[in-house]
């Protein structure tokens, strides 16, 4: 083999490293736009589904009575969770958080039984909390309800712009990842530009031509994409190790999601990068290949 053959190899080499690293970086912040895109869906549901909305009973109902309404309530498609309060209980966590107890002085418990319903998150909102109060409150058990109107309003305003903002991140994001690949593998193509005019000259056809760029990109898709993966992978394991709780919000599903997306982005970017650029040198006479 010449210094000549060896120096190219080596160039060649030094090309496919560097589109490997490039695309895994690329690759890693594609995967964190869509880890946070799902993990705020996810964070949405939580959020919302954390609402609580209080449902006070009468003094004349009785403990079987309220599981009964608990029960009825439970098969409502807005109630995601109902805990029961008694009085009792009530009147025992008033105390521990007041420091004193008013029916020493008032001679009574003055505090009511209450259902504490968490909402399923689709619910979650202030047209569905209207029509939910007015059935909750046709119950003849029910003297009241109270929920915090403004605080749900400015829950779902919020998870709105943060929603917004990561979609138009992940748009941007996609176009920037996708004209920086590009532009590595156009620089990898057109150091291989003479073979291709030359694999042309011989009759080969322009799909033989293009098939060893596709599958090198795709190869190289493929590997970044292994090693974005397994950084987004620490990375998440080292914030699970820091907060075990997120897990609530870090599901499986999100993870799977994650890799199956970083793992196609770096597949289809590549070998649609490796397409395009290969045709416009294909589509190009010999002259022009020296002038570019």
């Amino acid at each position: 083999m010449t210094k000549k053959q060896t120096k190219a190899r080596s160039r060649r080499g030094l090309q496919v490293i560097t589109l490997c690293i490039s695309t895994t970086m690329v690759l890693m912040l594609l995967g964190m736009v869509v880890f946070f895109v799902l993990s705020a869906r996810n964070l949405s549901a939580h959020m919302k589904e954390n609402l609580t909305v209080t449902v006070m009973l009468k003094d004349s109902v009785s403990v079987n009575d309220a599981h009964l309404l608990c029960r009825d309530l439970y098969h409502r498609p807005y109630a995601h969770n109902i805990d029961y309060i008694s009085k009792e209980q009530a009147q025992r966590e008033q105390v521990k958080e007041l420091g004193s107890d008013p029916s020493e002085f008032l001679g009574f418990n003055p505090f009511p039984a209450t259902l504490e319903i968490q909402l399923n998150a689709d619910y979650a909102c202030r047209d569905s909390l209207t029509w939910i109060a007015k059935e909750i409150k046709k119950d003849t058990r029910v003297s009241d309800l109270a929920y915090m109107e403004d605080l749900m309003d400015k829950v779902n305003l919020n998870l709105s712009r943060i929603s917004i903002v990561l979609l138009v991140l992940a748009i941007l994001l996609t176009f920037v990842s996708f004209s920086l690949i590009s532009n590595t593998v156009r620089l990898s193509v057109y150091a291989r530009r003479f073979v291709i005019h030359t694999m042309k000259l011989v009759g080969a056809s322009w799909s033989f031509i293009r098939w060893p760029f596709l599958r090198q990109a795709m190869i190289i898709g493929v590997i970044a994409a292994i090693l974005a993966i397994a950084i987004l992978g620490a990375g998440i394991y080292g914030l699970y190790l820091t907060e075990p709780g997120i897990l609530e919000i870090v599901t499986w599903e999100v993870m799977v999601l994650t890799v199956a997306a970083v793992l196609l982005f770096g597949i289809v970017i590549t070998a649609l990068c490796a397409w395009l650029a290969v045709n416009k040198f294909l589509h190009m006479r010999a002259g022009e290949l020296y002038k570019i």
